[in-house]
């Protein structure tokens, strides 16, 4: 199954890091373990929002809510507002584990509807699910996707774990031309995470069996009369594969979609390291946040990627066995130095489309703050730098703490 890329072009865009937005309350049992991986949205009083996954001991999240302060434009707090999203339902949990996580939020003006594509921790692990809300506050739950059998791919979806799932916020045009609403979404190949030892099975025709992001469809008027059929995708196809450094172990949706000038543009996260097998919560993997654009006319078409991060959380040794230190897009996480994933999670922002307008760094560039290759800048990130305090791989630097050093 072939994926359509056009001749690439630059993605005039890039993120910029502004700051720690959230940290976890030490007093608040359920969010003991951290805070992470939020979605947002605007209230009915026009206020941005964010929908954080709190996790309590054991690895057990919900969906909380966090009115965002806003200072000169710039994200600086929240006002947390309680739990949103619990695991109330049996599929949302098992004996020894549960979970309703990473929630990323769509506002689909033609239905009046906040979409939340959550991750359920169930009895066989993650499977992605969707609720719906009008005001952020109270979510009706609409139940699991399911991905309609196509018999050339030789294989049913619904059998894997499935994640970064989210909506494009208006109808694009569908693979027969019809409209439809679609969703990219991010399978797993690998069956040992709910089934030790069955190993990987490929879909036919896929012979990369690297997490990569798929697109799928549902026709506009299946939802018109119906709008539980919006769990009910269908016409699946791989968007887009691992293909660079930073992402080259999988690649997953952040945010929904953006209308640009230039078409779609598409925030993800690649992710690099080592996997381990078997293990759903990988320890020794790293997180950046990349950038492709798809086309407006057939947005199963990617008409340009960055080939470097758009932005990369830093590495030290402590933090990688404590837990996952990553780059999420719209926002990040980030594990404190010598703390555990106990105390250690912290959303910091990224300039997102929701809040600061992106700013373009070409290469060579000296500008203060730039972070793109070649950039010699003091605080400089980029992969090749050999600036004080860098933390890149590849880095010289005395004291570097990159995992990854020579």
């Amino acid at each position: 199954m072939s994926i359509e890329v056009a001749e690439e072009t630059t993605v005039p865009y890039a993120l910029h890091r502004v700051g720690v937005v959230m940290e976890p309350d030490p007093t608040d049992p359920a969010q003991v373990e951290g805070v992470l991986n939020p979605g947002t949205g605007r209230g009915p009083d026009g206020k941005l929002y964010l929908l954080p996954r709190l996790v309590a001991a054991g690895n057990v999240s919900r969906i909380g809510l966090a009115g965002v302060r806003i200072t000169d434009g710039v994200p600086v707090g929240v006002e947390r507002a309680g739990v949103v999203l619990a695991p109330d339902a049996g599929w949302e949990r098992a004996r020894n584990h549960g979970g309703v996580e990473d929630p990323p939020i769509t506002w689909m003006p033609a239905l009046g509807l906040h979409l939340m594509t959550y991750v359920a921790y169930g009895p066989l692990g993650p499977r992605p699910a969707l609720a719906t809300s009008t005001d952020l506050v109270v979510w009706q739950r609409l139940g699991p996707l399911h991905f309609e059998y196509r018999a050339e791919l030789d294989t049913d979806l619904n059998l894997f774990p499935n994640k970064d799932v989210v909506y494009f916020p208006e109808s694009i045009p569908g693979p027969d031309g019809r409209p439809c609403f679609a969703a990219l979404h991010r399978p797993t190949w690998d069956l040992d995470v709910v089934a030790p030892g069955i190993g990987v099975y490929l879909p036919a025709a896929v012979t990369d069996d690297r997490p990569g992001i798929w697109i799928s469809y549902v026709p506009v008027d299946d939802v018109t009369g119906d709008l539980s059929r919006l769990t009910h995708l269908r016409y699946h196809r791989p968007l887009a594969m691992p293909r660079y450094p930073f992402e080259a172990l999988k690649i997953g949706a952040g945010p929904p979609p953006l209308r640009v000038p230039e078409g779609w543009l598409v925030i993800h996260h690649g992710v690099s390291g080592q996997l381990v097998a078997g293990v759903d919560h990988q320890p020794l993997v790293h997180y950046a946040a990349g950038a492709m654009i798809l086309s407006a006319d057939d947005p199963a078409v990617v008409l340009a990627r960055r080939v470097n991060r758009c932005s990369v959380r830093k590495w030290t040794r402590s933090a990688a066995a404590s837990c996952r230190t990553s780059c999420f897009p719209p926002l990040s996480r980030r594990s404190t130095a010598g703390t555990s994933s106990s105390t250690g999670w912290r959303i910091r922002a990224s300039a997102s489309p929701h809040w600061i307008a992106s700013e373009d760094r070409q290469e060579g560039c000296r500008q203060e703050g730039c972070r793109q290759e070649g950039c010699r800048q003091e605080g400089c990130r980029q992969e090749g730098c050999r600036q004080e305090g860098c933390r890149q791989e590849g880095c010289r630097q005395e004291g570097c703490r990159q995992r990854l050093q020579g």
